[in-house]
């Protein structure tokens, strides 16, 4: 089990969430959109959420100022969070509007949210797990999307219960974070999105 845990780090990486959170709400989610704006807002997701940050990662790394992907030292946090910041403005101005993507607008808004939260935490020297930021954000995406639309997504919903478990554990197990990280990064997720959730559920 202990070789197997670290697979749930990298597979839950937060890089990755935002597009697992675009797939369910157009694919799984029976949502309303055609099939090319469910396509072209994918592909400015990935762009956006994937693409642009691990170029800008090499760039930083390149710089010495980062170490690794998971950057598990606090001072080098803050430029990537702040950059994700801008990142997220943007997608949400210019491509996942609230007119356009009502409850996918409001997980992004959420996000942005949680990383300014987290950026801040680095000010006071403390770390929050950004991999239960983003796994408990989408835990409550997809619990709030089976009320809004009133279906039964309950497979769903606890496998990303289960998930959210198994990266805790792979966090641990990997030494990347303390017990209390971990429950702060998962707050820091959750509490933002239940926040929101009365502007659309």
């Amino acid at each position: 089990m202990k070789k197997i845990l670290p697979f749930f780090s990298y597979l839950f990486h937060p890089l990755f969430i935002p597009v697992y959170a675009a797939l369910y709400y157009f694919f799984i989610n029976n949502s309303y959109h055609t099939h090319p704006e469910k396509y072209f807002a994918l592909f400015q997701i990935v762009l956006i959420t994937i693409a642009l940050p691990i170029l800008t990662y090499f760039i930083l790394k390149s710089t010495g100022k980062v170490n690794s992907i998971m950057i598990p030292d606090v001072s080098q946090r803050k430029i990537p969070l702040f950059l994700q910041c801008f990142m997220i403005v943007l997608l949400i101005q210019k491509s996942i509007t609230i007119y356009h993507f009502t409850e996918l607008y409001f997980f992004f808004l959420g996000g942005l949210l949680s990383t300014i939260v987290a950026l801040i935490l680095l000010f006071f020297k403390t770390k929050a797990s950004l991999h239960m930021v983003s796994s408990s954000a989408l835990t409550i995406f997809v619990l709030a999307l089976s009320l809004h639309n009133q279906t039964q997504n309950l497979i769903w919903i606890a496998f990303l219960v289960l998930m959210n478990g198994f990266v805790a554990s792979s966090r641990l197990e990997m030494e990347a974070h303390s017990p209390k990280e971990l429950v702060i990064g998962f707050l820091t997720g959750l509490l933002p999105q239940l926040f929101l959730l009365s502007f659309w559920l």
